[in-house]
């Protein structure tokens, strides 16, 4: 009888320290620079009407306070507040995830007035991967990193998929350290193959691995985006500006050489009149 209820007691404080009865919801989302998040409030109050019941707390990855990004349902004007949205279940959304975004999020319960906590915290944890580029004449490197909420327990290494990669691996160097890994090789050699041959692959601290093709930086490809439409635009508009001058001199030089045929005919011209005597009438 004594043994059954010790039984009892370690089953219960083993479920509570693990969170099945304490209610501890806690996530994690590792996902690439530049893409798009929906980070879940496991915690929502039923029959909510709009999220009127969920605020979402943000604590960046240097440890600062929280700071409120939703207020019962209503975004916040905050320097990112232009990137959220809410969903129809108090989802957060986060669209163009950069580094300034990791960190920790918290969806937390409220109801009354005023208005009191209602349930333990939703957090989440979200984590960035940044992949880039760097050519220094004939060689190529390039590098994978990610970016997380305290100590960085993820694994990184590139993997490839081209044959001619698993034919010769002499010329390719590769490197790992704690949250990043990079990867070396002559272009000449190998210019018969893409960049999107090498893969990222990340392993989070619960075992959980994600591939991630790389991509530049998508900053950088806004900037490279932006400048190709603007010398487009530009190269348009000169154009349709030259095409109007050359219209206009061509219609002018039409002009002048009508008018200096018709002078040149008005000179050559013999007016005659016909004047009667004062005899005749």
């Amino acid at each position: 009888m004594i043994e059954h209820k010790l039984f009892n007691i370690s089953l219960f404080l083993l479920l509570l320290f693990s969170g099945d009865l304490s209610g501890d919801f806690s996530l994690s989302f590792t996902v690439r620079d530049g893409d798009k998040v929906t980070l879940p409030c496991e915690n929502v109050i039923n029959n909510h009407h709009s999220c009127h019941t969920t605020t979402w707390l943000f604590t960046d990855s240097r440890g600062k306070a929280a700071v409120e990004l939703v207020n019962l349902g209503q975004i916040k004007e905050t320097v990112k507040s232009d990137r959220l949205s809410v969903t129809a279940e108090c989802s957060l959304v986060i669209k163009k995830v950069t580094a300034e975004d990791v960190g920790r999020y918290t969806c937390r319960q409220f109801r009354g007035n005023p208005g009191r906590q209602q349930g333990p915290d939703a957090v989440v944890h979200l984590s960035d991967v940044i992949m880039t580029e760097q050519k220094s004449r004939d060689q190529v490197t390039l590098n994978c990193s990610v970016q997380v909420h305290g100590h960085c327990e993820h694994k990184v290494k590139w993997i490839h998929y081209s044959e001619a990669l698993n034919r010769d691996y002499s010329n390719i160097k590769t490197s790992q350290s704690s949250c990043s890994a990079t990867v070396t090789f002559v272009n000449s050699l190998y210019s018969h193959i893409s960049n999107s041959d090498f893969k990222c692959n990340v392993t989070t601290e619960d075992d959980k691995e994600q591939l991630f093709t790389f991509s530049p930086h998508s900053s950088d490809w806004s900037w490279y985006r932006l400048i190709i439409v603007a010398l487009g635009l530009a190269a348009l508009i000169a154009a349709v500006v030259i095409v109007n001058i050359w219209i206009r001199v061509g219609e002018k030089a039409q002009m002048d050489e009508n008018t200096m045929c018709k002078d040149e005919d008005d000179d050559g011209a013999v007016n005659y009149e016909n004047v009667q005597s004062s005899d005749e009438v």
